[in-house]
């Protein structure tokens, strides 16, 4: 089995379609919120999203702050521009598919949240220390969260005391043989100065965790950014993963 794992897509739909397009012979799709936010194509990613077979969709800050108005002052002027501009541009359909997403969901081996365990939709797991605290508030061996945009590893050592911490590359899959946290990195905004989609590919059978990356129309999704008249800020970024 192979489920397809993606987060931060926000709203760049040409990012999203190369993903689905790339990663064709997968069994399920795992999606960890924010399907909005930031980009020009909210109602076409959300149509996309909820139109795949075998889907868990979770809840992102994002998400809940264009559907719900939630903490929408956490938010800096750029992310707070394109909230308001997504909440005038969505369809009630649309609306109304978001405000029903949970924010986690478990299966007997993996704790999904779009930030992480301990906080679902807001908190970052960036680096060892907030890996540590958040290892005691999920059960399962996995845990897989977005939310950072990098695509980011944390394994606990074999007597808990201890958290590495790694970025993963294409081409070299994890074995996974101990407790970890996983992210599959931004689908639309990625932010390890990569410009490419990111995703994940897990394997429950055989155990592994890989990273993909694939390029995509990036001037597409910039034009329609200027079109839509969010901030430059937003294309720039695109083009140099930040």
């Amino acid at each position: 089995m192979r489920i397809l794992v993606i987060s931060d897509i926000h709203s760049n739909y040409p990012a999203l379609e190369k993903v689905l397009a790339s990663a064709v012979t997968v069994d399920a799709v795992w999606c960890l919120g924010d399907l909005v936010g930031y980009g020009p194509f909210p109602n076409e990613c959300i149509e996309r999203i909820a139109a795949l077979p075998n889907l868990t969709c979770l809840l992102g800050n994002h998400d809940a702050a264009v559907s719900t108005s939630r903490d929408i002052e956490r938010f800096n002027d750029e992310a707070s521009h394109a909230i308001y501009w997504t909440k005038r541009e969505i369809t009630q359909e649309n609306l109304k598919y978001l405000s029903g997403l949970p924010e986690t969901a478990t299966t007997d081996w993996v704790t999904m949240a779009h930030g992480s365990p301990r906080e679902p939709t807001w908190e970052y797991i960036i680096d060892q220390m907030s890996a540590m605290i958040n290892f005691a508030f999920f059960d399962t061996q996995l845990a897989l969260v977005g939310h950072s945009h990098l695509p980011l590893v944390f394994t606990v050592a074999e007597d808990g005391k201890s958290v590495t911490r790694s970025m993963l590359q294409p081409g070299k899959p994890l074995k996974i043989e101990t407790r970890c946290i996983l992210n599959p990195g931004s689908v639309g905004q990625p932010r390890d100065h990569d410009p490419r989609a990111s995703y994940g590919i897990l394997d429950p059978e055989a155990q592994t965790w890989e990273i993909y990356r694939v390029n995509y129309n990036i001037k597409k999704t910039q034009t329609a950014i200027e079109k839509a008249g969010l901030p430059d800020k937003l294309c720039k970024r695109l083009a140099e993963g930040w």
